[in-house]
């Protein structure tokens, strides 16, 4: 595990970088990874060989022959023969796929991106037009006294409005940016002079989210749309159906709609 974090920081890839180049620097350490154990192409051939007979399957076996174009770029990494030069050198076999730009860690970071017509939360904060064009000094506050801490709290999370959700529309758009305080995860009761002062809720659906105004009755949890958007009320049993994530203290939309793109 350590030598693997010495030669990524000797070998470093520059950001600008073709995928190409990347695969060059990725074969390269996993030579110096080879070398610094002292072992062969022959021999990791040998080693993958009696894994391969353990496991009962050949794709566990690396012949010197590949490992050498993997190595010189020649080649596409293989899930199984990973296995094998994992065990062989001693490294995780995550901490392999990563020389190859896949960390399963990002995972939840490309969920809204591979599927943005659904509301959900975003596992970080936002850069500023990573996945809006406008800045955070033109997002619109929620707070009674207009003010947020603009220091950064474990109780702010970010959502994005999914692409195909109308529930606040045109208050708030399809593909906004929500910024959610999870301290204020309880439904308040009162008159509201206006739409902007009344509490927007963020809403776990269980598998899926929600965000929108609520009412409580009884055991059932309202989800109440925006009066000129063209959504329905929907109804959950609370807690079990949904739960508060805390209210939308600010937002950033957009002023024409977005188009939905393949």
């Amino acid at each position: 595990m350590g030598l693997l974090r010495l030669i990524n920081k000797t070998i470093e890839s520059p950001e600008s970088n073709t995928p190409q180049e990347d695969a060059v620097a990725a074969g390269q350490k996993l030579k110096t990874l080879r070398n610094g154990r002292n072992i062969t192409v022959r021999e990791v051939e040998q080693a993958s060989r009696r894994i391969a007979d353990a496991k009962g399957d050949r794709r566990f076996c690396i012949s010197n022959g590949w490992l050498a174009q993997l190595e010189n770029s020649a080649s596409e990494p293989n899930i199984q023969k990973f296995f094998s030069l994992s065990v062989i050198y001693r490294v995780n076999f995550l901490d392999l796929l990563r020389l190859y730009d896949v960390d399963v860690d990002e995972k939840q970071e490309y969920e809204p991106v591979a599927d943005p017509y659904l509301t959900q939360l975003i596992p970080h904060k936002p850069n500023v037009g990573e996945l809006f064009t406008s800045t955070e000094q033109l997002e619109t506050i929620l707070m009674a006294n207009g003010k947020v801490n603009s220091n950064p709290t474990p109780h702010i999370v970010y959502g994005q409005v999914g692409l195909t959700d109308f529930t606040m529309y045109p208050m708030i758009r399809p593909g906004a940016l929500l910024r959610i305080d999870t301290s204020q995860n309880k439904l308040m009761s009162g008159i509201w002079h206006n739409e902007y002062e009344r509490p927007i809720f963020f809403i776990e659906l269980r598998g899926a989210y929600a965000c929108g105004w609520c009412e409580l009755q009884g055991n059932q949890l309202l989800i109440i749309p925006h009066h000129s958007s063209r959504a329905s009320v929907r109804r959950f049993t609370y807690p079990r159906e949904a739960e508060i994530v805390g209210r939308v203290v600010g937002y950033d939309t957009g002023c024409v709609d977005l188009k939905p793109q393949d």
